[in-house]
């Protein structure tokens, strides 16, 4: 798995690395991922068919992380930042 971008319960985006197995970005707003915060996206209208199109469940996230190169204490709090 390369990457997803999920929306976080708080309403925001993250994206999630299938290579480190954790996020790697978060709290985006659309407009944040529309800017290529992430550097990962070739063009606006690309972007926006990914938000449009292909956003995973956060429940993607919680599923594929993997204490790895994030602690799962850091994990955690990361989750609860990102629901709040």
């Amino acid at each position: 798995m390369g990457a997803f971008i999920s929306m976080q319960p708080n309403g925001l985006y993250c994206r999630f690395s299938g290579v480190v197995d954790c996020p790697t970005h978060w709290n985006m707003t659309r407009e944040d991922y529309l800017n290529n915060t992430t550097g990962t996206i070739r063009s606006r209208a690309e972007g926006e068919d990914i938000l449009d199109n292909y956003l995973k469940p956060f429940s993607d996230v919680l599923e594929h992380f993997m204490p790895h190169n994030m602690a799962q204490k850091e994990f955690d709090k990361l989750v609860k930042l990102m629901s709040s």
